[in-house]
């Protein structure tokens, strides 16, 4: 049996709007730079925290896809085939690209972390976290995620493109293996990279749910990005017969699934931290009670639990894509309005102002851009799913016993 044809190919996606993206973006965050460095008691921070919300918008986006690609092989799926090679390019996003993206962050970091500038022997809460907290160790650390990152992303990756050559059972005893020590470095790294980058913005700060809640917030805005570019890339035709209506349901019902338990986690963090009652703890939500970020509270109880659930609860709509996409594009709002609600507010305990809005969508709009324009170029020089996969008739779709193109049953299962 022949694979699928599509009715365009990968090099046929088109990157103007990304283009398009990074030159109003960039002409936002020049200006908003320019700004931020030439005011008086700012020295470059307002940039700074608008870059660091854009980084980790995105951030957790791939980490978001390498949750999936991990759980693909972990658990031998056979309907998340068809998705996995664009997952595979969303998560090499991590590096080399979204660590340039990062170098911003690492060079404003004293301006950003108040943490760098103290100093241990007159502060317990640093010296706690010694030798991570300083200057040496934050740098170090970063490089540190981005080598897990790199080496997990770039081997699953090069494993599957040899698979679509060989079709050997190495590559995908290699994909298994990678997965498995990587799900326990996803996990470490994933949950230490939220603590060091934005949990720390505020040292003095303790929740232990704080990295289960970076996970799940993760997890969610990457099933919702996935979701969306499954629908695009079907609807041009370049995944058309290999994605099927089971499939956007798959999707819908984990996206959902993700819905319930980040909410869960930020509100078990809420639960623990005010019945406990200790003012190292409460003070964090205490400050989100001022100016409009109680505004900003209680858009997110509804606007990133109440209305999502309600929306996706019925079984048939999971498969909608025409009520899920809205959704999923919502998601990216409630995601980024949640980012800002714990970014934010360090700098800005009035609330957020139409000035930062504005800048900070320029910071969107300029990193978004930049690495979709990555994305398409490097999805459009292999093929859009795997070719070779042993699973990949059993995720179209095909019955077991399909006839070769030797003109033989295959009784055993999916070639």
């Amino acid at each position: 049996m022949s694979l699928p044809q599509s009715h365009n190919s990968p090099s046929a996606l088109k990157t103007t709007l990304p283009v398009g993206m990074m030159i109003l973006g960039g002409g936002i965050s020049a200006i908003g730079a320019l700004i931020s460095f030439n005011r008086s008691g700012d020295g470059g921070a307002t940039f700074g925290f608008a870059w660091l919300l854009a980084f980790l918008f995105f951030l957790s986006i791939a980490f978001g896809a390498l949750f999936l690609v991990l759980v693909h092989h972990l658990t031998d799926a056979g309907w998340s085939v068809g998705i996995r090679r664009f997952c595979e390019h969303l998560a090499a996003l991590l590096f080399p690209w979204l660590a340039i993206v990062f170098l911003p962050v690492a060079l404003l970091a004293p301006k950003i972390y108040p943490w760098l500038n103290i100093d241990p022997a007159t502060d317990n809460t640093v010296a706690a976290k010694l030798p991570v907290f300083t200057k040496p160790g934050f740098w170090l650390t970063s490089v540190v995620f981005f080598g897990i990152w790199w080496l997990l992303t770039s081997q699953l990756k090069s494993w599957s493109l040899k698979q679509d050559e060989a079709g050997t059972a190495e590559c995908t005893h290699k994909m298994r293996f990678y997965s498995g020590w990587g799900i326990v470095a996803f996990a470490l790294t994933v949950t230490f990279s939220g603590v060091l980058w934005m949990k720390s913005l505020q040292e003095e700060w303790y929740s232990a749910m704080h990295g289960v809640y970076f996970f799940a917030s993760s997890a969610w805005v990457g099933l919702a990005t996935v979701y969306m570019l499954a629908v695009w890339l079907r609807a041009r035709g370049v995944l058309k017969g290999v994605l099927q209506d089971s499939h956007f349901y798959h999707l819908g019902v984990i996206f959902f699934a993700f819905t319930v338990f980040q909410a869960y986690i930020e509100f078990a963090q809420y639960f623990v931290v005010w019945n406990a009652n200790m003012p190292q703890e409460t003070f964090w939500y205490l400050q989100r009670e001022k100016g409009s970020w109680w505004t900003v509270s209680m858009v997110l109880i509804f606007g990133h639990f109440l209305i999502p659930f309600f929306l996706l609860l019925p079984a048939k709509v999971k498969s909608n894509v025409n009520v899920v996409v809205p959704v999923c594009l919502w998601a990216w709002l409630m995601h980024a309005l949640d980012l800002a609600f714990n970014i934010w507010p360090v700098l800005r305990p009035e609330g957020l102002s139409a000035r930062l809005i504005i800048l900070q969508f320029g910071t969107l709009a300029f990193v978004g851009g930049f690495l979709a324009w990555i994305f398409l170029k490097n999805f459009s020089k292999s093929a859009p799913f795997p070719q070779r996969d042993p699973r990949l008739l059993e995720a179209m779709g095909v019955n077991a016993n399909v006839i070769s193109d030797l003109g033989e049953t295959n009784p055993g299962g999916a070639r």
